[in-house]
């Protein structure tokens, strides 16, 4: 009799840790008019979304460079750590989308010459496919966005160019683009010999973050809450600190963290639980 007892406590146990796992699946693909291509996306779904009818908020988590869709899967450890965050109560159950932006080229922006609209394929293609397969809310409020290195670029980007789109964003050691004009036409000349000037400066305002943040109306300052976190011996410190600076002097919200690291995924997996916190916040108090 004891041994029954304890056999079906055993199963219980078992099904309970089960259910309290989320699910990752990250060989995923939409069709992309826009890229030609089929597009890889990873995503994590919550531990009670196979078991409910509810709508969940939804957070698109973008890579770094020399990584793809599966990059916060297999170093980010975003199963484990949003499973454990969501469990101990820090964060909402929540959607995680995590698109590939490293197949045909790198990068989340659209080419300065036109041939490759990766961020019109992300705003027309990526996200309202995966916004009406998946059980995602789909309002600005419960909405965000946050990335590392190339994909914190991504993310001040899309902010920056989408904030009725996104409540909260969250760059982690984040690419901020050519800090001068004169930056951006030295890297847009390698590949565009004859760029115009005219283009080159068209590109640098729209893709590089401090022209981006001394360009936002007052009305706007507190359109999208900010969550930017970089390394004290990270490569990209200053890039971080001079957008820090400039949402400063220009009054906009923010929250800005230093820590100890570099540029790796040690600090990254650190930083991950605070951006699901952060974010979940967002989505509580709008």
């Amino acid at each position: 009799m004891m041994i029954r007892y304890l056999t079906v406590w055993l199963i219980c146990i078992t099904s309970m840790t089960y259910a309290q796992s989320g699910k990752v699946m990250d060989n995923l693909s939409v069709p992309s008019k826009l890229l030609k291509s089929e597009r890889k996306f990873a995503i994590y779904l919550p531990p009670d979304y196979e078991t409910s009818d509810r709508t969940y908020p939804v957070l698109y988590l973008l890579h770094g460079s020399g990584d793809n869709h599966t990059g916060w899967v297999q170093f980010g450890e975003v199963l484990h750590i949003a499973d454990k965050a969501i469990r101990e109560g820090s964060t909402t159950a929540m959607i995680i989308v995590m698109p590939d932006a490293d197949t045909g080229r790198r990068g989340y922006f659209n080419d300065v010459k036109g041939d490759w609209p990766y961020e019109d394929f992300f705003f027309k293609e990526l996200m309202p496919f995966v916004e009406k397969k998946y059980r995602i809310k789909g309002e600005k409020r419960y909405r965000a966005i946050s990335g590392l290195s190339m994909g914190g670029g991504g993310t001040f980007m899309y902010a920056l160019h989408h904030p009725e789109l996104f409540s909260s964003a969250c760059p982690l050691s984040a690419s901020t683009g050519p800090l001068t004009l004169e930056d951006a036409r030295k890297n847009l000349v390698r590949n565009n010999p004859s760029i115009q000037d005219s283009t080159v400066a068209d590109y640098f305002n729209r893709h590089s973050v401090v022209p981006l943040v001394n360009a936002i109306k007052d009305d706007q300052k507190k359109a999208v809450r900010w969550y930017i976190d970089c390394g004290d011996d990270d490569f990209l410190y200053e890039g971080n600190s001079l957008v820090h600076i400039a949402m400063k002097k220009k009054e906009i919200p923010h929250e800005f963290r230093i820590r100890d690291g570099a540029h790796n995924w040690t600090y990254w997996r650190q930083s991950l639980p605070q951006v699901l916190e952060f974010v979940s916040q967002g989505f509580h108090q709008y």
